[in-house]
């Protein structure tokens, strides 16, 4: 992918990590020799995000258990990361919906982690252990659980390689 649209990059790095500062300077900082060297800068500048980035983050998340909304690049990335918790369990998928509104009571956002790799019964066990947290932390938590998906996702988006513009 030697040369994207700038609307292209920008719509990938959006799905990627929703706050509209981040998208700027990843734009900016533009082209990237490498996936790696992509990740990288991803990282570095999504290190730390504003309480009001962190929320705007998360607003482009659905709850987990829930199917995202939308047709765009983030509502088909969420739902495959989702789709890989394997098949439904009633009881954990009760306790999750309890627990993500605990949550949102306790912390007045959404419930985020990464989902690729984790069963629903790993979920349920962080959301559990998150929920005794203090604000801050989980704060910082649920930024790094941002940082994580935002890794995957530029992986899955630029994969096809090359010098990324």
């Amino acid at each position: 992918m030697p040369d994207l649209p700038d609307a292209e990059l920008r719509d990938r790095l959006t799905a990627a990590l929703g706050v509209r500062r981040w998208v700027e300077q990843m734009v900016q900082a533009a082209p990237f020799d490498s996936l790696d060297q992509l990740v990288a800068t991803g990282r570095e500048r999504a290190t730390p995000l504003s309480g009001t980035e962190l929320d705007e983050a998360v607003s482009h998340h659905p709850r987990i258990g829930e199917r995202a909304s939308g047709t765009g690049s983030s509502a088909r990335l969420s739902q495959g990361e989702q789709g890989g918790l394997g098949d439904t369990d009633s009881e954990i998928d009760d306790a999750i919906a309890l627990g993500n509104e605990r949550y949102e009571q306790q912390f007045g956002r959404v419930f985020l982690i990464r989902a690729a790799g984790r069963s629903r019964a790993d979920v349920l066990n962080e959301l559990r252990r998150r929920l005794t947290n203090e604000p801050a932390i989980e704060a910082e938590e649920a930024e790094e659980q941002l940082r994580q998906i935002m890794e995957l996702r530029l992986n899955t988006l630029f994969a096809d390689g090359g010098a990324i513009r």
